[in-house]
């Protein structure tokens, strides 16, 4: 016999399937002479596998309108309006033309698709973004007719690549306030790309990674979090204005399901893609980034006991002061026994000092990174303006 808490989960989806169902019918009258989008996501993979998803949407007006330094409050949370407010399109064959091979897949009920696939042998060397084309199958744009599709690219790692990075978003790169609910509400749904805040020095610190102890490398960089997809467009905007630098996305679909009032929890999700991108790439050793503020030690201890000798490093900025210190500093004596330094840190130049004398990044970059920071600060309210450093 269902518990009270299935029953309510039970009702809650047929009702959100009954919502969907009757929006979708009331869409397709009201919308029919929408324009098609297609959102593509950022693939990624390594020489034997790589992943891709996207989304099939209708466009409402002034949905591909782009952020300005100048955006009012009012602008801002219309952009939100939008990116939750999407009009999503079920039950459409999306073809994916990448590497001289087309593939097929089909959008499921909230107009997401997803295929992995099997690249060439012979990839060109020294290179890590290959083109990828998304196009509708016997559907063409209301308003002239024309093909819907879009140009992309996809990631894989070179085989010269000696590590990846997988790093948090929120309270890690990007200042959201997640420890309070008000504070992340606010510059989620009042902010831009343009208002919203790095934590200092974190571009600096992400490009050493990127190229390594030799900058002719390429180490992939993939960034996770338990964001909806919605917020796609507006953290590859604010990674480009930031100078942060280009990799996969991985976000979260925030629907229900009859198992979970979420699709995923934020512990399952995290550890779901970050799992996706060791198994895609299982010649590649990772560091881990995050923060304090929410699971990310925990979930990054499970990941290095399910993943002996793959972790070189994990680094958690430390934002949520005295509150989690006995909780963290009891994962990082366990991840001793790991052989796996996971260091606390006050900002990014202590990370970057220790990944200097691990030899992961190239140490004449610690200067550019210090001096960075040291830019950024000004206008962070998150970081104390002095320069520390914590190994």
């Amino acid at each position: 016999m269902a518990t009270w808490k299935q029953a309510l989960l039970n009702t809650a989806v047929d009702i959100e399937d009954q919502f969907d169902r009757l929006k979708g019918r009331l869409f397709r009258r009201l919308h029919q002479s929408k324009p098609y989008q297609i959102v593509y996501y950022r693939g990624f993979g390594s020489p034997t596998a790589v992943w891709l998803k996207g989304r099939v949407l209708r466009q409402r007006k002034q949905d591909m309108s782009t952020p300005s330094d100048n955006d009012t409050v009012w602008n801002n949370m219309l952009a939100t309006y939008r990116r939750f407010g999407s009009i999503e399109v079920p039950g459409v064959t999306v073809k994916i033309d990448t590497f001289g091979e087309s593939y097929t897949t089909v959008t499921d009920e909230e107009g997401y698709f997803e295929l992995t696939i099997t690249p060439p042998a012979s990839l060109l060397p020294g290179r890590a973004w290959f083109p990828v084309r998304y196009s509708l199958v016997d559907i063409t744009q209301p308003t002239d007719g024309s093909e819907v599709s879009i140009d992309g690219h996809l990631m894989i790692s070179p085989e010269f690549s000696k590590f990846g990075v997988i790093s948090d978003i929120d309270d890690t790169v990007l200042v959201t306030g997640a420890t309070s609910l008000l504070q992340a509400a606010q510059l989620t749904f009042m902010g831009n790309a343009y208002t919203r805040l790095p934590f200092a020095g974190v571009a600096a610190f992400y490009r050493a990674l990127q190229s390594g102890p030799v900058t002719t490398l390429f180490n992939p960089i993939y960034f996770v979090s338990s964001s909806p997809w919605n917020l796609y467009d507006l953290l590859v905007d604010f990674f480009r204005i930031q100078g942060i630098p280009k990799g996969p996305i991985l976000l979260r679909d925030i629907g229900l399901t009859r198992e979970h009032f979420l699709k995923s929890s934020h512990e399952a999700h995290k550890l779901e893609q970050i799992n996706r991108v060791l198994n895609v790439n299982p010649q590649l050793p990772f560091v881990l980034i995050g923060d304090s503020g929410q699971k990310d030690p925990e979930i990054y201890a499970q990941v290095v006991r399910e993943n002996p000798g793959r972790i070189l490093a994990v680094y958690i900025r430390d934002v949520s002061q005295d509150i989690r210190q006995a909780d963290v500093q009891a994962i990082i004596r366990e991840m001793e026994s790991h052989n796996v330094p996971m260091l606390l840190v006050p900002d990014t130049v202590a990370a970057a000092e220790h990944a200097a004398d691990l030899g992961l990044i190239d140490s004449d970059t610690i200067p550019e990174i210090r001096a960075e920071r040291r830019a950024d600060i000004v206008g962070d309210p998150n970081e104390k303006g002095t320069l520390t450093t914590q190994k």
